[in-house]
């Protein structure tokens, strides 16, 4: 089995106080693994799913005073960035590790996407309709956001949330920290292909 490569110690590092000391942190110890996963991930995508992928992983370069309560690896389609796009990401907090669909609000074409999401309601009722997504927009960073049933509901709030000024969504699947360290890689693979419907809406 491939695990993932992190261990505990990765996770209480989002419990260190002070913003340098915590930073420290995740640039020696988990900004390391994360890479290496990014380098991994893409090809691993590409072969599952047909689609290019490029790793970015996240520098948090704006904050300057609070500590990030989580980090990522963002695999979006350009090279150069992937806040403009949508994106899947694996990120990792105190709570565990999670897999998800992302859009910023300054993502491009954030209305095409929420008119891409009403129009295939249907049929990501179909695709996604037994799948347990979490929404991780307004989550408050602790452990997991509860579990939410993918309905015709769920889809018109989530085309909603595109169609605001400066909304965006941010979706997926989450391990608490104990299944996180038993987690191999063909089964992040996996879980991060079975959200390609909504990651090929944003690209559509």
């Amino acid at each position: 089995m491939n695990r993932l490569g992190f261990s505990a110690e990765d996770f209480r590092v989002f419990e260190i106080e002070g913003f340098e000391a915590r930073m420290e942190a995740l640039k020696g110890l988990v900004r390391p693994k994360l890479e290496k996963l990014g380098a991994e991930l893409a090809p691993a995508l590409r072969e599952a799913t047909g689609e290019e992928f490029h790793p970015h992983v996240a520098k948090h370069q704006r904050r300057t005073v609070n500590p990030p309560a989580e980090t990522w690896v963002a695999l979006g389609p350009s090279p150069r960035g992937y806040k403009r796009y949508g994106y899947l990401a694996l990120a990792i907090s105190g709570g565990g590790l999670h897999a998800r669909v992302v859009v910023k609000s300054e993502a491009d074409g954030r209305a095409r996407m929420a008119a891409n999401f009403r129009k295939q309601a249907k049929r990501l009722n179909g695709q996604l309709g037994g799948v347990t997504l979490r929404r991780y927009d307004g989550w408050d960073l602790q452990g997991l956001p509860q579990p939410l049933g993918a309905d015709a509901q769920f889809w018109e709030e989530c085309a909603a949330a595109l169609a605001k000024k400066t909304g965006g969504i941010d979706l997926g699947l989450g391990w608490a920290k104990r299944e996180a360290l038993k987690l191999d890689f063909q089964a992040v693979v996996e879980h991060l292909a079975g959200l390609m419907p909504l990651y090929r809406l944003t690209r559509a």
